[in-house]
């Protein structure tokens, strides 16, 4: 009976040596993990989100020079008072920074003597605004409402920004925005979410 209870734990203890996992396995299983985590990550900034970087003074003072930023386009369409990228290959090399702040269908009326920006007939409360928005030496004829598949764009920093008044920038097809900014990265101090 004894040799036959020896015999069976000898026969277990050799099937969980045989189950049990070998170092060279452990190893390649969690390379495996690691890799497909990275390529997960990789594709998650390719596509959904990116960094860049603040050039200018056109979004002072909520923006700075330099200030890096995580944008995302994962099913985003665009809404007043977004802060977008957008490429315009025209003037500009670089993309661009600035605020939504018609879309299509949209009536916009600017009144540059007083300073106020209306859409829809109401005015804008804009605490983000500095300065005041003045007319720019290259206006663009602003159409009474933003056409289908473009926005209305301007930098905060008002007197010092080239933007949808200008016709350097004009409207902006919503197929050259390249994301929308939600979070602040860089400096540290100023670390957080963007409205």
């Amino acid at each position: 009976m004894s040799k036959k209870m020896n015999s069976s734990k000898k026969n277990e203890k050799k099937q969980e040596e045989m189950e049990k996992p070998s170092f060279s396995f452990c190893v390649y299983d969690w390379a495996k993990t690691i890799i497909t985590m990275l390529v997960f990550v990789m594709l998650i900034l390719t596509f959904v989100f990116r960094q860049v970087t603040v050039s200018g003074p056109s979004m002072n003072d909520t923006l700075h020079n330099a200030d890096r930023l995580i944008i995302t386009n994962f099913m985003y369409q665009p809404h007043n008072g977004d802060i977008i990228i957008a490429s315009h290959g025209d003037f500009y090399e670089d993309a661009i920074v600035k605020r939504v702040i018609a879309t299509q269908g949209q009536k916009i009326r600017i009144d540059y003597e007083n300073s106020k920006v209306y859409v829809n007939g109401k005015e804008l409360d804009e605490p983000y605004a500095k300065g005041k928005t003045i007319m720019l030496s290259d206006m663009l004829d602003i159409p009474d409402v933003i056409p289908e598949g473009y926005v209305f764009v301007m930098g905060d920093n008002r007197e010092n920004s080239v933007d949808s008044r200008s016709r350097e920038i004009g409207l902006i097809p919503v197929q050259n925005i390249i994301g929308k900014a939600i979070f602040r990265v860089y400096p540290f101090d100023t670390f957080g979410g963007l409205t």
